[in-house]
Formats: structure tokens, sequence, C-alpha cells
């Protein structure tokens, strides 16, 4: 494959059909779907003592995000909710949470007293005198 055909395909796989979806109409309601879609890629060529050689990658991510709703001529975006990227951000959160507690923990701050009982803030500094 030429480095012309790899890009022509790259271009095919990154239009603007990937994004937008065929229209789908249903009791008077149409729905766009929609995605996002990222890629890259690269080709190259060159020579040696072995001889001639070329070569070329692409790779990419389509993903749904939600669709155009458009009903008595009225357009509305209506996200789709992703649960493994929900999941993610809620693990992601509660891995934060764990770790401040237990950095508060250590520095001798008890849980809920952000000046603590020595009248250490969370950086390791004495607050001034009352």
């Amino acid at each position: 494959m030429t480095p012309e055909e790899i890009m022509e395909k790259v271009g095919d796989n990154l239009s603007v059909r990937r994004v937008f979806g065929e229209p789908i109409e249903r009791d008077g309601t149409v729905v766009i779907p929609v995605a996002i879609v990222a890629g890259g890629g690269g080709v190259g060529s060159g020579t040696s003592e072995a001889g001639d050689g070329m070569g070329g990658g692409f790779g990419g991510l389509t993903r749904g995000i939600g669709a155009y709703t458009i009903r008595n001529g009225e357009v509305r975006f209506v996200p789709a909710v992703d649960i493994v990227a929900l999941a993610g951000i809620g693990l992601m959160c509660l891995r934060v949470l764990v770790s401040v507690l237990r950095r508060h923990r250590r520095r001798g701050v008890p849980a809920g007293n952000s000046a603590g009982a020595s009248r250490r803030s969370c950086c390791g500094r004495g607050s001034p005198p009352a």
C-alpha cells in the first residue's frame, strides 16, 4: 500500500460521516447520532543496504456521545450516559478522598478538623496564637 493510499483511508475514517450518523425518523422525531472521533497515523519510507522500504499505520477511537433530536422544529442535544466512564470518575474521586484522609491522619489532624488539635494546618505550619 502506498503512502497516498494510506492517507486516503485515514481521510475516509476521520470524516464528518463518522461524527454524525444517518438521521433516523420515528413518530415525527428525527434522531441524529453524534460521536467523537480521534485518530492519528503516520507513513514513512526509506532505503538501506537491504533495499527500499515503506510502511505506515493508523489508530483511532470513535465513541458515541449522544444524539440531536428534532421535534416540532426544536433541536435538542441528548447526551449519552457512559456508565463505565462515570464509574471510573467515581473511583478516582474516592481514591483522592481516601488519600487526603490518610494524609491528615498521618499528620495528626483529626478528620473533620482542618485546624487540628495542635493548631497545625495540613501543610505542617502552625497557626498564630489566638
